[in-house]
């Protein structure tokens, strides 16, 4: 005996421009059918919870699905699965333009059909909140569903099993040193590892070079000092690593769109004469606590 729940939605085309749209929602437990062979032109994400069972690929390749673990179904491309009775599922049907960077990006993975997970609870927590926004009568329907989408593909990101739960060690140590000026192949000496075993260690982790990594922190941090601090931008190139204030406005520049002093007065968040020489510190965050009155 099987039990099943979906529903099935139709956004209009202005839902499609918000970059993700939920198609079609479910949750599914028990003596389930065999699925397929199909090919859909959208895609599904499966969120296994229990049981397993196997998917075979357009190679005629079987692989093994165990609890917990991800079925990545994407458009165009053939899939045939089967569960056992103690299966447990649910699912999230989606389309969009937005699906070609969070390809790019890692987030869906074509060529993983069977993602293994550490815990499926957070997925299943986002499926259960798109499956309540998607009841009939619900005016946000589209909307809600639809932003719910963007969470569920990176609760999905975060849950992977090959994901440490603070995150890659490579990738950890490389933010942490990020800001000291060292080159790609200094970093890689420091883990024990060739510039080309860095490149892929990173590539593997976050879709990206490790020069491109350790940029997006570089200025990211350097966003924070601009907006909170009144540190000359000189002494803000020089905090993220950059001994050449020239050339760090002109990264900035090309990178963010638009110069470093232009940034700090477009953020406006404290009034002249209050801002501090120092930003927050990103590994101790402040609070929100308001003082107790003495």
């Amino acid at each position: 005996m099987h039990h099943t729940w979906m529903r099935y939605l139709t956004p209009a085309p202005v839902h499609h421009r918000l970059g993700l749209t939920c198609l079609g929602v479910g949750l599914q437990h028990g003596e389930l059918p065999p699925v397929g062979p199909r090919t859909l032109d959208h895609h599904v994400a499966v969120v296994v919870s229990a049981g397993g069972g196997w998917l075979q690929d357009p190679h005629g390749h079987r692989h093994t699905i165990t609890a917990p673990a991800l079925l990545w179904l994407t458009p165009g491309v053939p899939h045939h699965y089967g569960p056992d009775p103690s299966w447990d599922e649910c699912f999230v049907d989606f389309t969009g333009p937005a699906t070609t960077a969070y390809t790019e990006l890692g987030y869906i993975e074509p060529d993983r059909p069977v993602v293994p997970l550490s815990d499926a609870t957070g997925a299943r927590a986002t499926v259960a909140r798109i499956a309540r926004a998607a009841r009939s009568g619900n005016p946000l329907l589209e909307v809600e569903t639809g932003a719910a989408v963007h969470e569920l593909l990176v609760a999905l990101r975060r849950a992977r099993a090959d994901l440490t739960p603070d995150g890659d060690p490579v990738l950890h140590a490389l933010a942490r040193d990020a800001f000291q000026p060292l080159t790609v192949a200094e970093h890689a000496a420091r883990h024990g590892m060739t510039p080309a075993e860095l490149r892929g260690a990173v590539r593997r982790a976050a879709y990206r070079s490790p020069k491109d990594y350790l940029l997006t922190i570089r200025l990211g941090r350097a966003k924070e000092l601009l907006a909170a601090t009144e540190l000359p931008v000189a002494a803000v190139a020089r905090r993220v690593g950059y001994d050449d204030p020239a050339y760090f406005s002109r990264l900035f520049t090309r990178r963010v769109g638009t110069a470093p002093i232009r940034f700090r007065a477009q953020q406006g968040r404290t009034p002249p004469g209050t801002r501090e020489d120092r930003a927050p510190d990103p590994h101790d965050p402040p609070t929100t606590e308001r003082p107790h009155a003495t």
